[in-house]
């Protein structure tokens, strides 16, 4: 990706895991009404219909168009650079929103510069006759919208309080797979003109950002209370010491491993459409917008019921460690698939095993989080870099694997498998949840 006990109030906090925790918060935070609600899930959803579809099918287009000699290395380079801009962007900007003094609050200045740096960012995109600068304005993307994620995560701290907490984090994150349908959806739909593919959806995020700009009762932070901000600071939101909590160092390494495999599955689906399984280039974007729908169609689904389950039983290990495998099958049956309806096979059972994930495995988090009560917002930023840093290395990695496969794409997604199962292990020795 993503409350009103102890447990679940944690976990809401990891969707603005690397933003931080917010400098000057009201004493009391009153109800939110339904207009701030709904125009919050929409913000959210517009910057995932601009930000998700580049690195679903967008990228790996222009990259075609650019070099396609040199198509998946060039892909590489432009993903794994963004994703790595991405790992350091997020958590910078979230400290600088919270020592934000602007008269005009301390989110809404980066809502705005983000979404309007975005729309700059993929116009670059959009544009770029080299590979140089097509990672030019991917970098700017992605540095684009961290900055406004950051001040999004913040929000729901900010101004929902914590009997709603549970309801505004759902609504949230179902526009993750909601905003990834609808702009792989536009993607399909403009296939026909390249500036319309990336421009359309970041103008949406603009309009969606503009709107919660205007409705956001924003909170203004008084210099004299601005927090102390160095290096210090900004290196201890990389780190915990694995030696002295060594579960959450294992619950952090099969995140790690799971999310190398969803890396290698979202970055290379599409070439491995086009050369493995001869879809042509003019209906890759259709052929990845019905994935796409069919992803997080099982994702919204496996979500509710594995986080039910896993409540009414309390057990978390045996759900994170069966859809961990379930995920490595699915990679599987996406490598060896002969025809795209047994891609599609493949792609909804990775749908249903990351969506039970990630209720599970947010829960568990939670419950052997270190220093709970005084840094609980940065150590669930530090737990999210397992989410973000194998979308850099592993693109850096994947071009090895395909030369030594002779650019085999089953060979590709078994290594993705075989990592993803080794996940499955790591898991086990955590021993404070059951």
């Amino acid at each position: 990706m993503t409350v009103i006990d102890d447990k679940v109030e944690a976990a809401v906090r990891w969707l603005p895991a690397t933003a931080g925790a917010p400098a000057a918060v009201a004493p009391q935070v009153r109800r939110a009404g339904w207009p701030l609600i709904v125009v919050y899930g929409l913000a959210y959803t517009g910057l995932w219909m601009a930000l998700l579809p580049p690195i679903l099918v967008g990228l790996a287009m222009r990259v075609r168009e650019i070099a396609p000699a040199h198509a998946t290395g060039g892909l590489s380079l432009v993903v794994g650079v963004g994703a790595l801009i991405a790992l350091f962007g997020n958590p910078f900007f979230g400290r600088l929103s919270d020592r934000t003094t602007s008269r005009f609050g301390m989110r809404r200045p980066w809502l705005v510069a983000g979404a309007l740096g975005g729309v700059a960012g993929l116009a670059i995109v959009a544009t770029a006759a080299s590979v140089p600068q097509l990672l030019l304005g991917w970098c700017l993307t992605q540095l684009a919208y961290n900055a406004q994620l950051a001040a999004l995560a913040a929000i729901l701290p900010d101004q929902i309080p914590a009997s709603q907490r549970g309801m505004v984090s759902g609504i949230v994150n179902i526009s993750l797979p909601l905003g990834m349908a609808t702009g792989t959806f536009l993607v399909a739909s403009l296939a026909g003109s390249t500036l319309a593919i990336f421009l359309v959806p970041a103008a949406i995020a603009l309009a969606g950002a503009l709107v919660l700009v205007w409705a956001l009762p924003d909170h203004r932070l008084a210099a004299a209370e601005r927090p102390r901000y160095g290096w210090r600071e900004f290196l201890g939101s990389f780190w915990i010491n694995p030696l002295r909590f060594p579960d959450f160092a294992w619950a952090w390494g099969n995140r790690f491993l799971l999310y190398a495999g969803v890396a290698l599955l979202m970055t290379y689906q599409g070439f491995y459409l086009i050369r493995q399984l001869g879809c042509a280039p003019a209906d890759a974007p259709h052929w990845i917008f019905l994935s796409t729908l069919v992803q997080s169609c099982t994702v919204a689904a496996a979500s509710a019921l594995g986080g039910g389950l896993s409540d009414a039983l309390g057990r978390r290990k045996v759900f994170v460690c069966g859809a961990t495998l379930a995920y490595a099958l699915a990679l599987l049956m996406i490598a060896f698939a002969a025809s795209y309806p047994g891609f599609l096979a493949g792609v909804a059972v990775a749908g249903m095993a990351q969506g039970v994930y990630l209720a599970a495995d947010l829960a568990l988090v939670t419950d052997i989080l270190p220093e709970r009560e005084t840094h609980a917002a940065r150590n669930l930023g530090i737990f999210n870099i397992a989410s973000v840093l194998p979308q850099s290395l592993m693109p850096a990695i994947a071009p090895g694997i395909l030369s030594a496969g002779d650019g085999s794409y089953t060979a590709l997604f078994v290594v993705a498998a075989v990592l993803v199962a080794f996940g499955a292990w790591v898991i086990l020795p955590v021993r404070d949840v059951h």
